[in-house]
């Protein structure tokens, strides 16, 4: 299920039933941009501004390097998500935040592109990412957020039985109304230990 990239990247490549989630590869720059051009009108509502050159190459490289400075730095590990039967990217999903020590949390962040999206692997893709923070990076705490009026993220995360697990939330419904709602997810007591098997 876990495994290292031929590179040893320390960001594994995490294997679900139909999806894989593997670090971001120079090579993937053009299916990135592409996917993120197609699924402009539909991932701009819910994201920060885009720059100017938002899907640039120059853009792209310049994000690869601070993944893999993040990764190598364990504050955050950022993934693509692919479909194993096409090798086709749907998406991408990070944790980020990383803390040890007292806090031993991180948060989510992910996003879909549109024409992957409702077919029940983003779910999977938490799934995996959060099995992964708890039994990997030993994290007990992991928090994802999403604007309210988002519905589709709003449903990964209120889903009573996704594979995502149960989240509970919001934890921030004193935030302004159109603030963002914050939902959290704790360890299970029997989380397993990772040992990069």
């Amino acid at each position: 299920m876990f495994g290292l990239t031929p590179a040893k990247s320390p960001t594994p490549i995490l294997e679900g039933r139909t999806i894989l989630l593997r670090p971001p590869l120079k090579g993937d720059s053009a299916e990135w941009r592409a996917l993120r051009e197609q699924s402009r009108t539909f991932l701009t509502p819910w994201e920060p501004q885009w720059a100017a050159d938002e899907l640039s190459e120059r853009a792209f490289r310049l994000r690869l390097g601070q993944w893999q400075r993040d990764a190598i730095a364990g504050t955050a590990h950022s993934f693509l998500i692919v479909d194993k039967s096409t090798g086709c990217l749907s998406g991408g999903i990070s944790v980020f935040n990383i803390r040890h020590g007292a806090a031993e949390s991180g948060e989510i962040g992910y996003w879909m592109g549109e024409g992957h999206a409702g077919r029940g692997r983003m779910g999977e893709a938490l799934a995996l990412l959060t099995d992964w923070c708890f039994a990997g990076l030993g994290l007990r705490r992991i928090v994802a957020a999403c604007i309210p009026d988002n519905q589709r993220s709003r449903r990964v995360l209120e889903k009573p039985d996704s594979p995502a697990k149960a989240w509970c939330g919001p934890i921030c419904a004193s935030m302004a109304q159109d603030g963002p709602f914050a939902f959290s997810l704790v360890a299970p007591d029997d989380a397993a230990t990772w040992t990069g098997d």
